[in-house]
């Protein structure tokens, strides 16, 4: 095990999809944020009501996510319902390419599949090297807690580690139910499950790119719900974070998620703790930003709100630089006791740095009533709009559009036989 956590490379670095430049390095306390998939459930924009998703609605995710400034990289936000079962990983994947030039995570249902997923990502990539030297995708697999590395997970990361391609070696246990309900027990359980799959992988193709965490959840036993929004939970996606900065792994970790079923206060309290915690922990790849209703909905509204509560926990992370300019001592000297520094030259030369909100509000009440009274719900609900009704993603050439629709053509003809 020591000689696998040795061999696994401490950094990861993913690429853009169109022309393989990277993106997101995953290493050290690199904090990136993204998505969730695979929701039963999405609160639809423009009716506020949850519904079953439609591919449409993997789409548009992707598309807005392709806009936000702070999210980094994209999951499907949801199982397409309108699409053949058996294959709606094949269009969860086509429909996000399609839509977003970031890097993407992705889930297979079976082998053959998985499979498929990548064939459809070398396409875009340029060729199977093209991919394996700027990987633009992820494929998540998860053990089944307590202790038990299925054929299906455990196939996943054999194939991803013997192309080269990294592989999510993630957990999803549930304190008291999967695990130990204490934290300590269950983050040990966890490390144990992410290990062993890492392990395989480094046996199957030694240096191969792998990235360690997971989740432990914590069980209601009021409700029998599995919290996203229990200080528990915070606790132990930040004890994974630290452990993988401890074995030098890139690490696998939440953000922006809630049990709220609604994008609501709550929603805004939990997701708002939970980023700024696995942040300071150090989490490279925290992905669920916009999960609702303890990881079964999705909402368009919670992501566009969370990049912007991620954008004021970047600008806290910068610090506070401390220099001969930004203390300032001189002009404190020049403008003298009683004096004023709005018109002096180091505070226009100096403001620009500071983060201003795009859908938080600041203005005083006379300005905010005149503005219409709207809650942060409503900006974020307009933005959404907004961005799906002006922002265009660069698109496919015809001929790998093409390519695509033939590999999921092809598949779906494997289930109808």
């Amino acid at each position: 095990m020591e000689w696998a956590i040795r061999t696994a490379p401490s950094r990861v670095v993913l690429c853009d999809s169109r022309n393989g430049n990277p993106r997101l390095f995953l290493e050290d306390k690199n904090a990136y944020y993204g998505t969730g998939s695979d929701t039963i459930a999405v609160v639809d924009y423009t009716t506020g009501e949850r519904r079953l998703p439609l591919l449409k609605d993997i789409s548009q995710a992707a598309q807005l996510c392709d806009a936000l400034p702070n999210i980094d990289f994209v999951m499907s936000m949801g199982i397409a319902s309108d699409v053949p079962e058996e294959v709606s990983d094949l269009h969860h994947f086509s429909a996000m390419v399609s839509n977003t030039n970031k890097p993407m995570l992705v889930t297979a249902w079976n082998q053959e599949n998985m499979e498929d997923i990548v064939a459809m990502a070398e396409v875009v990539a340029g060729g199977e090297e093209e991919l394996r030297r700027n990987p633009f995708i992820v494929m998540y697999s998860e053990p089944v807690s307590p202790l038990q590395l299925a054929l299906e997970p455990t196939q996943k990361v054999v194939y991803m580690a013997s192309k080269g391609l990294p592989v999510i070696c993630g957990t999803g246990r549930v304190g008291g139910a999967t695990s130990p309900i204490t934290i300590a027990g269950a983050v040990a359980q966890g490390a144990a499950e992410s290990l062993a799959a890492i392990l395989i992988a480094q046996l199957v193709r030694e240096g191969a790119p792998v990235i360690f965490g997971g989740e432990r959840l914590q069980l209601d036993m009021s409700t029998t719900m599995a919290s996203y929004g229990a200080p528990e939970f915070m606790m132990s996606v930040a004890a994974n974070a630290e452990l993988a900065t401890y074995y030098r792994l890139p690490s696998w970790s939440y953000a922006g998620c809630s049990d709220a079923k609604t994008f609501d206060q709550q929603a805004t309290a939990e997701g708002s703790l939970l980023s700024l915690l696995v942040t300071l922990s150090g989490g490279n790849l925290n992905h669920d930003v916009g999960y609702l209703e303890s990881g079964l909905t999705s909402s368009l509204d919670s992501v566009v709100a969370f990049d912007e509560i991620i954008g004021m926990v970047r600008r806290m992370m910068r610090g506070i630089p401390v220099s001969t300019e930004t203390l300032a001592l001189d002009v404190i000297d020049e403008v003298s006791p009683g004096g004023e520094f709005l018109t002096h030259d180091h505070t226009y030369e100096h403001f620009k740095q500071d983060w201003f909100p795009n859908i938080f509000d600041r203005e005083s009440y006379e300005g905010w009533e005149a503005a219409g009274k709207t809650t942060l719900a409503d900006r974020a609900n307009k933005r959404v709009r907004d961005i799906l009704e002006t922002h265009n993603p660069l698109e496919l050439s015809d001929a790998v559009k093409t390519e695509l629709n033939g590999i999921i053509k092809r598949a779906e003809k494997r289930y109808t036989k």
